[in-house]
């Protein structure tokens, strides 16, 4: 009787213990359940970057103000015209033009236009009309699914960063960081865009124009930290890097070449800004670093009494410097007349002893 018992007690033990296991496996995989769905939007994302197709004479550019709106209309006249000489027809979004009192409605608006001109087959490519302020207003509820069935040339820079960056992290889709339409388009402005949007072979070395006074040359190059690194090219606006840090959208450095650009900083508040790039370890694994002009980054009054004191070039040195991997400054990125095109998400080879960048991939097909 006693044996009976011990073995019933024995049964009902491990019948208990299948219980619990069975128990922990359901909680844990009902515990794994929202982990999964959180994780949904990572596998969704492919390993590779997608590449848009090439302009060709007579498509469509699809034209939107994500960040601060245009409503001079001699400013807006300039689209057609432009496009134009490039053999390019506009598409203007709808709310293209429209300075809305309401913040609520000035998202959406921004956003349809992003997305209706993503959806429109007849569209080719998505120019930013200008840069401004605003385009991070949108990050959280874009439709990157779209964008991907979607793949287009979508160009801009300055405050469109924001949108390259986050485009380029949860698309998977090669961006251009190059001109708007507004701006005069110098001759090596001119050059750079078509190779870069209109040919399908690998733009090559690109480098600042050349100087008609060596002397007292236009754009300065200077070689902070010597070398040749490979990488897959990413960068932008300073200020918008340092402004999505933390989120989603934030900036991925390892194994790339970053470039940075900005306008009219001060020295301090550029300081400010790659010290916490570094302090977020952007630079940890970084594979080199271009800090394009900077126009107009000098202090606004100095004074040394009591005034951060030093300059935009000491601020590089004191932080780029430091760096074990090649740094070159002064290229003409973002904010300058004469400006490149440069594709997001393609190989390129840093040379900073000879002051290029050579652009291995095309950003198109």
């Amino acid at each position: 009787m006693n044996n009976l018992r011990v073995a019933r007690m024995k049964k009902r033990t491990n019948l208990t213990d299948v219980s619990r296991r069975n128990f922990l496996a359901g909680t844990v995989a009902a515990l794994m359940l929202p982990l999964a769905s959180r994780a949904a939007p990572a596998e969704a994302l492919p390993e590779g970057f997608i590449r848009p197709k090439a302009l060709r004479p007579g498509d469509t550019v699809g034209v939107i103000t994500p960040s601060t709106p245009v409503t001079d209309p001699d400013r807006l006249a300039l689209v057609p015209q432009t496009l134009r000489y490039f053999g390019l027809r506009a598409k203007v979004g709808k709310n293209v033009g429209r300075r809305s009192t309401d913040f609520a409605s000035s998202v959406n608006e921004r956003l349809d236009d992003l997305h209706a001109m993503f959806r429109d087959k007849e569209v080719n490519a998505v120019f930013a009309l200008r840069g401004g302020y605003g385009a991070g207003h949108l990050l959280d509820r874009i439709d990157y699914d779209l964008i991907r069935r979607n793949p287009k040339i979508f160009l801009g820079f300055s405050d469109i960063t924001a949108l390259h960056l986050a485009i380029n992290r949860h698309a998977r889709l090669v961006t251009f960081h190059g001109p708007v339409i507004t701006p005069s388009f110098t001759d090596y402005t001119q050059q750079n865009f078509r190779k870069a949007l209109f040919e399908t072979q690998p733009v090559g070395k690109v480098t600042n124009p050349h100087e008609s006074n060596e002397l007292r040359p236009r754009h300065t190059l200077r070689t902070i930290r010597p070398g040749k690194a490979d990488g897959a090219l990413i960068g932008g606006n300073l200020s918008l890097i340092t402004a999505t840090m933390g989120t989603p959208y934030e900036i991925e450095t390892r194994g790339r070449i970053l470039f940075v650009e900005d306008v009219g900083e001060e020295p301090y508040r550029i300081d400010r800004m790659l010290t916490q790039l570094h302090l977020a370890g952007k630079f940890d694994g970084v594979a080199g670093v271009i800090f394009g002009e900077c126009d107009g980054c000098a202090p606004n009054d100095y004074k040394p009494s009591f005034a951060w004191p030093y300059s935009f070039g000491e601020v590089l040195d004191n932080i780029l410097g430091k760096l074990k991997v090649p740094v070159l400054s002064g290229l003409t990125i973002g904010h300058t007349a004469d400006q490149l095109t440069l594709p997001l998400g393609v190989m390129t080879t840093l040379d900073a002893d000879n002051g290029t960048l050579e652009i291995k991939e095309a950003g198109v097909v």
